[in-house]
């Protein structure tokens, strides 16, 4: 069977990368990717924004937020901002305030118990504002029960 690296946009995001999807073909001689284990995945990808070694984007903050399960409103109460802010955060109309966003990481290792001994203070450092786009590169394995493996950056 074939297999690709698959550009994964479906998650609302621009710089997700995942290596080793299969290829199958439809009854109509398409070819066609499935993507299983997709709670699974979304939580690797969490995990590979916050361990991104800079600032958080925007849609990478509305994806960490989504996952949690809260809406925009129920962050900005939890971050001490206003809604606006958060929109505007995640809008990418102006940067994530570090103080935050920093937080904001500890929120998501915490909500979606993502697998990382990063502390406050780490978390801090990487917090500040950058212009690069950070690829979260993703295997597609099968390993211990586990369908994906988060590569180094």
């Amino acid at each position: 069977m074939k297999t690709v690296d698959h550009h994964y946009t479906e998650c609302g995001l621009k710089n997700v990368m995942i290596s080793g999807i299969e290829v199958q073909i439809d009854d109509d001689g398409d070819e066609v990717i499935t993507i299983p284990a997709v709670g699974q995945l979304h939580a690797l990808i969490a995990l590979g924004i916050v361990n991104h070694p800079k600032g958080i984007s925007g849609d990478e903050l509305r994806f960490l937020r989504t996952e949690m399960g809260l809406t925009q409103a129920e962050l900005s109460g939890l971050v001490h901002r206003d809604k606006q802010s958060i929109g505007r955060w995640e809008r990418g109309e102006i940067e994530i305030d570090s103080s935050a966003e920093a937080l904001i990481r500890r929120l998501a290792i915490e909500k979606l118990k993502l697998p990382t001994d990063a502390g406050i203070d780490e978390l801090s450092r990487r917090s500040i504002p950058t212009a690069e786009v950070q690829t979260i590169q993703i295997s597609k394995v099968k390993n211990n029960g586990h369908q994906y493996e988060l590569m180094a950056a």
